[in-house]
């Protein structure tokens, strides 16, 4: 069971990432907020040891998952536009505007590997792992979301 400070400390450190996580694959502020307090409930409540940070980095990213699968499944859940949520981070230039466009527009299948690869620096077998896929499949989604990014991109710069 986890003491009050590590629970803290852990909030402090990974509660961004899980909601990254969470909104990467909902796409909605709303739900992401509400499933990564599921997430840091969950952890809250767990009994089991932690063999490093890790490793609560990842059960977090994992929870945070299925509770976004979860969620997806109830027939009343909604996309938001992601209008709203972008209005509310600073971008430095618009290339960054358009590539967080872009990514958003991904398939989520895309969207969430290539977040937890170039956002969260895992590797690929890391990220087979977290998604209970196998690590080729990570490999052949990350390569195809790339695709598709420089597709989108090239096309942003050409109407530019």
């Amino acid at each position: 069971m986890l003491t009050n400070e590590q629970f803290t400390a852990y909030v402090r450190r990974y509660l961004n990432t899980v909601y990254r996580v969470a909104l990467n694959y909902l796409k909605s502020a709303a739900d992401a907020e509400d499933v990564t307090q599921e997430a840091f409930i969950k952890l809250l409540g767990e009994k089991k040891c932690f063999e490093s940070d890790e490793h609560v980095r990842s059960w977090l990213i994992r929870v945070a998952i299925n509770e976004c699968k979860n969620l997806t499944r109830k027939h009343w859940r909604r996309e938001e536009n992601i209008d709203d949520y972008a209005a509310t981070i600073p971008f430095e230039d618009a290339r960054h505007s358009d590539l967080f466009y872009a990514v958003m527009d991904l398939p989520k299948h895309y969207r969430l590997p290539l977040y937890l690869h170039y956002y969260e620096d895992y590797t690929t077998q890391e990220i087979a792992d977290i998604l209970k896929v196998p690590k080729n499949t990570v490999c052949t989604q990350l390569r195809r979301g790339r695709e598709l990014l420089k597709e989108t991109l090239t096309e942003v710069d050409a109407n530019v």
